[in-house]
């Protein structure tokens, strides 16, 4: 770890300075010395990482990632951009081909899968409508605990007949079976069936409906160097970014280094459970990544989570998360760095580090890393990777110093600060109603509930018979219409999945069930996790209770779900009820699984199948059974819930290397589907103006060899005045595509019906819709409507319109447009349509008390200016209605963190902060952000 930058440092010296750095900021300096050329990366940059103790929050540092990881809703205007800019660079007189990515590039198609079929039974897609989804008729079991009949296959033509009860429990081992699409055994005889009628027809509807995009990326794929595309139905971006691409240690030519990654999904950061430093960012920093440019960075506190003590029995990897998330919420470890470190680390299997990880967006750290050591090296072994390359690894990674090696007497590094969690503290929690970060205690959830909604006295029992499917239900507050085990968090820990599938087994045989309208679904991360739910003989379980697998890919936690049958909306309307939907991912923003679904919770797979089966989230499950079993008997959560004994027999037997090295090749394979799918080959994308998919965007149409200064904004109106926590769902939604919206109304024009709509994170190749998208969520509260509606006042004509009819006509009228905000503006998923959709709207600049960082970064790079009121001011204390003009003069050389006046048309003169926070910011803000600077790169 030395270089030409460092012949002047006394070796002993360099040494102690690299024995206290964080693990973290050891791969951030081996980076800044590997890639030193002084230009993007300087010699200065690398000796203040090395001084990180005195230098931490004080300066800026470049960072080059060894990857890049996207998904493909914001992969698509991505890959769309760099169409684009080539086609820019031809007009422009330069050689298009050369526009390539320089930073190799692996994009995973997987959040296109909606949830058309369930229950192998038609359920709409979430702009469809009519239809309502069939009860699913299966084979029963006996009414004798733990004796199931002889059990056909699901119907299975290719099984040859049922079994007996006692080879449930085969070990994974016995099965040779190649896995080929989706990995469904048979598991009475782990023999291969073919795939579930849902599973088939949602993979048939994925590829109709997304044909235009998946031929792009077919484009993609052959034309752009350094580039390769995960095809659909392979798994989660985070998923096989964890399972497959991840490296470790990059070995190129005999030339080895850290593995490291930044990628469009917030859920990147997933791989520092491996070790391989990363994290999420912006699609158009990730563009200029890309494009061999680094990442800049505050070089950051380190904060040390020294973890102790053993977790409960009863706690999931799920509860150690949400324990870890509660404490470093209230450490504060926003924009920082967390590094584990302690004798609990040693307990955590890499499953649950990668749980644990995956979870830093929700407590605001940049990114939570556990260093490689003995129990890393471990699983990489189980997982099919070669031995003398883990050698190799294990070898390099302790010359560099970056190995943690418990048993050895070295000194910890010296973190920012230090924040100690006892394992042994933690209890079983879930996280709602309304936010991820309000956790509850399971045991707590009837009084919780009752906290958060006011429900008064004489309401709170009240009763809406509902009539469905033949017969009569009772609707109440706190009910569950929807549960859902998704993939997002879980997928890649086998404890907490099979956790699930075990206390489904359980359930089934003492005969509980799931009532026929809460709508149930299991989407997992990749084939993987469907292997072990079959080798280890509970799927047919889950599906009896209704989680049958639905797809691979993202569904409803990003609001892919289909809509609830219409007698259950009606009778939720009609008495007001406050529904819930319980899933198992990480995201429960309002309004964003179903428009009545007032109450969604966050919770461990096992806990969303059993409050699926209690059908109410209003239940203590101490003291209240979750329903009557066999002979009358009531069953309470303990009776069925797997002990850590059966859960780690289960997982040795089933989770094997076998099905990593087989998933692999399916990887690699591809599928039927896309192998077969037709693509042009020219250098220049063939763009099709009837497509409403995939749109040449109009960023590059001003584009000129040299940028002009940075132009005062005159007389601007507020487009949108809105309070705190504004989240880029509320920007730029991803869900369905509303049929009341501008979108709706542009894509009606183009003769598409309500059911061809897609969603928005379908159609963000195209930057007609995402426009008319933008600040199109129902539950966007804009203060001059006063309730929650996509709609603002356009001021000059007084007319409350949809907010792109009202930005169309302040463009076509030449007046600028700015936003108020409030307090953490831009929380949530990054999200690069959330800048680019408010540039194309014609806004200029966003006022807000603050920011959530990466998208204060993502308005830089799409050339709107953040500016920011001085602490304890905001529009109330400076009288601010929001419907005065503002005038904003930029100086001819913009500076880091300076202040700016700000003058309304009543005359009032205020000071913000412009958030440049270094001089590469400022550079792309007077190019009129990233996208323009890195196309004159070419010119």
């Amino acid at each position: 770890m030395t270089g030409s930058c460092f012949f002047s440092v006394p070796y002993q010296l360099f040494c102690f300075a690299l024995d206290i750095l964080p693990y973290s900021i050891r791969v951030l300096f081996e980076s800044s010395i590997r890639n030193c050329d002084g230009f993007l990366v300087k010699e200065t940059d690398a000796m203040n990482i090395l001084d990180w103790k005195t230098k931490q929050n004080d300066v800026e540092v470049p960072f080059c990632p060894a990857r890049v990881v996207l998904q493909d809703f914001t992969g698509i205007p991505a890959m769309v951009d760099f169409a684009a800019m080539r086609e820019a660079v031809r007009n422009a007189g330069g050689d298009p081909v050369k526009v390539n990515p320089a930073c190799p590039t692996d994009l995973t198609v997987d959040h296109s899968l909606q949830i058309d079929f369930s229950k192998c039974a038609i359920q709409n897609a979430p702009n469809p409508g009519g239809g309502e989804a069939q009860k699913l008729t299966a084979a029963k079991l006996s009414p004798l605990k733990g004796q199931p009949r002889k059990l056909p296959c699901r119907g299975q033509s290719s099984c040859k007949g049922p079994c007996s009860a006692g080879e449930l429990s085969r070990a994974s081992g016995q099965f040779s079976a190649q896995i080929e699409n989706t990995p469904i055994l048979c598991p009475f005889h782990l023999q291969p069936v073919p795939e579930p009628e849902t599973v088939l027809k949602n993979q048939e509807m994925e590829f109709g409906r997304n044909r235009e995009r998946l031929q792009f990326f077919k484009w993609s794929s052959k034309v752009f160097k350094n580039t390769s595309i995960i095809p659909p139905e392979t798994g989660m971006a985070h998923q096989v970014n964890l399972e497959y691409l991840s490296r470790v240690v990059f070995d190129v030519k005999d030339f080895l280094y850290p593995d490291s990654v930044v990628g469009t999904d917030s859920h990147t950061t997933m791989v520092n459970g491996l070790g391989i430093l990363g994290w999420g960012v912006g699609g158009i920093e990730t563009e200029a990544v890309m494009l061999g440019m680094p990442v800049t960075l505050t070089l950051p506190e380190v904060v040390g989570c020294e973890l102790t003590g053993t977790a409960s029995p009863l706690a999931t990897s799920i509860d150690i998360v949400l324990g870890i998330t509660k404490h470093l919420r209230q450490a504060e470890v926003a924009g920082k760095f967390v590094e584990f470190f302690g004798s609990g680390v040693s307990q955590l299997s890499v499953a649950d580090r990668t749980t644990i990880a995956n979870m830093c967006p929700e407590y605001g750290a940049m990114l939570s890393f556990f260093p490689v050591d003995n129990v890393t090296l471990k699983h990489l072994k189980h997982t099919g990777f070669d031995e003398a390359k883990l050698e190799v690894m294990e070898a390099y990674l302790k010359a560099v110093k970056l190995f943690r090696n418990d048993e050895s007497s070295s000194r910890e590094p010296e973190y920012s600060q230090v924040v100690q969690i006892s394992l042994s503290s933690i209890i079983p929690h879930v996280s709602g109603p309304k936010r991820s970060q309000d956790r509850v205690a399971v045991n707590n959830m009837k009084s919780d509930f009752q906290t958060w909604f006011q429900i008064a006295a004489e309401k709170q029992n009240d009763i809406v018979p509902v009539q469905y499917e033949g017969n009569q239900y009772e609707l109440s507050h706190g009910c569950v219409v929807i549960a859902a085990v998704i993939s997002c968090t879980n997928n890649c820990n086998p404890s907490v999945m099979l956790a699930a599938g075990l206390l489904a087994k359980k359930a089934v045989e003492a005969g509980l069930e799931v009532k026929p309208y809460i709508r149930t679904s299991l989407s997992p991360g990749s084939g993987m996790v469907t292997h072990y739910l079959s080798s280890s003989g509970v799927l047919p379980y889950l599906s009896k209770l209704g989680f049958e697998v639905v797809g691979y890919g993202c569904s409803t936690c990003v609001g892919n779900t289909a809509p609830l049958p219409e007698a259950i909306r009606n009778a939720i309307k009609q008495g007001d009820i406050i529904a819930c939907g319980v899933l198992s991912g990480t995201k429960n923003f309002e309004g964003r699984l179903c428009d009545c679904v007032r109450a969604n919770y966050l919770a461990s797979p096992p806990l969303v199948v059993a409050y699926a089966i209690a059908g109410t989230v209003r239940i203590d499950f101490e003291t209240e059974p979750l329903g009557t079993g066999v002979n009358g008997r009531s069953i309470y959560l303990r009776d069925i819930w797997p002990t850590r004994k059966e859960l780690h027999t289960v997982e040795e037997e089933c989770v094997i290397s076998s099905m990593f090295k087989e998933l692999k090749e399916k990887m690699e394979k591809g599928n039927k589907r896309w192998n077969s799918l037709e693509a042009p080959e020219s250098p220049l994308f063939p763009w099709d103006l009837k497509s409403t998919y995939i749109r040449c965007p109009s960023f590059f149409d001003k584009l000129a060899k040299e940028p002009v200064s940075p132009q005062p904004i005159e007389n601007a109106h507020v487009l949108l005045y809105l309070g705190d926590s504004v989240t880029t769902d509320h920007i730029s939604p991803a869900g369905s595509i509303a049929r009341s919206s501008a979108a709706a109304k542009y894509l009606t024009n183009k003769g598409l019906t309500p059911r061809e709509f897609n969603s928005y994170g379908a159609r963000r190749g195209n930057d007609a819709v995402m426009t008319r998208g933008t600040f199109a969520n129902i539950k966007l509260l804009n203060k001059f409507i006063g309730k929650p509606a996509p709609k603002t006042i356009h001021f000059p004509s007084g007319q409350t319109l949809d907010v792109f009819e009202a930005a169309e006509l302040y463009q076509k009228e030449g007046i600028p447009v700015i936003i108020l905000a409030g307090k953490k503006y831009g929380l949530g998923s990054s999200r690069d349509w959330a800048a680019k959709g408010p540039f194309l709207l014609g806004v200029k600049a966003v006022l807000a008390e603050s920011y959530e960082k990466v998208h204060k970064s993502q308005l830089i790079g799409i050339g709107i200016a953040p500016l920011q009121f001085l602490p304890g001011e905001n529009p109330n204390t400076l009288g601010l209605t929001g419907r005065e003009q503002f005038s904003i003069l930029f100086p001819p050389e913009l500076s880091p963190k300076m202040t700016l006046d700000i003058k309304t048309s009543t005359g009032k003169v205020f000071s913000v902060f412009a958030l440049f926070d270094n001089d590469v910011e400022i550079t792309l803000y007077k190019n009129g952000g990233s996208l323009n600077f890195v196309a004159r790169r070419f010119l």
